[in-house]
Order: C-alpha cells, then sequence, then structure tokens
C-alpha cells in the first residue's frame, strides 16, 4: 500500500464525519472537509504509521491542502528535504 493510498484510507474512515470517498486532490483544509483536530490526529497517524515527525513550521496549507500534497510532502520528508 502506497502512502498516498494509506492516507485515503485513514482520512476517509478516520477524519470524515461520514464515511465517504475522498480523492485526492480534494481540498482538505479550506472546505473544512478536515478540521483543526483532525490535522493534529492527521499528524500523531503520520508520526506512528510512517515514523515521520512533522514539526510545526512545516503544518502549512501548502504541505496539507489535499492527499496529494500531504504524499508530495511526506515523499520529500524521507528524502531528506523538509520545506516545500
Amino acid at each position: 500500500m502506497t502512502i498516498k493510498d494509506k492516507l485515503t484510507k485513514y482520512i476517509s474512515h478516520e477524519l470524515l464525519t461520514r464515511e465517504t470517498d475522498v480523492a485526492p486532490d480534494d481540498e482538505l483544509l479550506l472546505s473544512g472537509l478536515v478540521d483543526s483536530i483532525g490535522v493534529m490526529t492527521l499528524l500523531l497517524f503520520i508520526e506512528e504509521d510512517f515514523g515521520i515527525h512533522v514539526p510545526p513550521e512545516d503544518v502549512t496549507i501548502e504541505n496539507f491542502a489535499s492527499i496529494r500534497t500531504i504524499d508530495a510532502y511526506l515523499i520529500r520528508r524521507t528524502n531528506g528535504v523538509s520545506h516545500a
């Protein structure tokens, strides 16, 4: 299972108020699909599941706007680049 697949499954099943399909480019934050508590929960999931600590300065709309941007951010982090 890819990072994107794991994120999609987690967000769909754990963060959304009703179980629904979420596409890789769906806006998560600005649309209100994921709220601030959801972001904190997602950060814990990322740390526990992927072993990646996300520093506060990296929690931005650019990095966490959609599943695709989160996936890209995590790939950059695992390749040693921390910022967009």
